[in-house]
């Protein structure tokens, strides 16, 4: 595994990396939701581009893993931001972004704000979801609860409970990605699990009818969950990114 280096971010928060160099386009990990680049996707994917001699970055946003901050003081703007800063301050060429989950929207962020991005693949991506699954799904009480009380707890089925801030729902709103136009003019791979309960299938065909791209697929993995780290899948993440870097 490569060694894990920090970037002091000019937004003033201390973020973990860790890169190994080797042939382009480089690949990007961006973890999902309370993940972190120490999660079996982000470690699976750098031993195999390790063997591949491909470049390779993973990283966690403040608040998540081993870099600073508060997870519960953090949003998507932070996070993007923050993956943004590493990203220029340690690649240089082409790039393919991998987005797990919440990483899914933030690589959507990514490919609008930098120019280099050469491919992108989704698993189980998640945009605009503090919208679209937080907020649509609140009651009326949990809506008054976080724009009063500033948070709402939320049962998870992966660990502690999800606490949704105010500060969360309203900044997702600043970077929603499927209400204007999604361009990717590169290969694009999206996957996702039948069994997930986190990310709908429907999060999925809308994401494939909204980006536009002549070389985009969706892959559905029947009975896979949220997770999509069987060997099978970690197989099947090889093959996109193999794809996407040889388009």
């Amino acid at each position: 595994m490569a060694e894990v280096t920090y970037l002091d971010s000019a937004a003033g928060r201390r973020l973990a990396y860790a890169y190994t160099p080797g042939r382009g386009p480089v690949v990007v990990f961006l973890s999902g939701y309370k993940s972190d680049m120490q999660g079996t996707k982000a470690v699976h994917l750098e031993a195999w581009a390790q063997a591949q001699g491909r470049a390779f970055l993973r990283l966690d946003y403040s608040g998540h893993g081993v870099s600073d901050g508060v997870f519960e003081d953090g949003c998507i703007g932070d996070w993007s931001a923050d993956a943004q800063a590493v990203i220029e301050a340690v690649t240089e060429g082409p790039l393919v972004l991998v987005g797990s989950s919440m990483g899914g929207w933030i690589g959507c962020l990514l490919v609008r704000r930098l120019s280099r991005v050469a491919g992108f693949v989704g698993i189980a991506p998640a945009p605009d979801f503090t919208e679209d699954g937080f907020w649509a799904s609140f009651t009326e009480d949990q809506r008054e609860t976080v724009m009063n009380d500033g948070a709402v707890s939320l049962p998870s089925d992966y660990g502690d409970p999800y606490v949704i801030t105010r500060h969360l729902i309203e900044d997702g709103r600043n970077h929603l990605v499927l209400r204007g136009a999604l361009v990717m003019p590169f290969a694009v791979r999206l996957m996702q699990g039948t069994e997930d309960t986190a990310v709908t299938r429907d999060t999925a065909l809308r994401l494939l009818d909204h980006i536009e791209s002549d070389d985009l697929r969706l892959s559905f993995v029947k009975g896979v969950d949220h997770r999509f780290s069987d060997p099978a899948c970690l197989r099947m993440i090889e093959q996109a990114v193999d794809e996407v870097c040889s388009a």
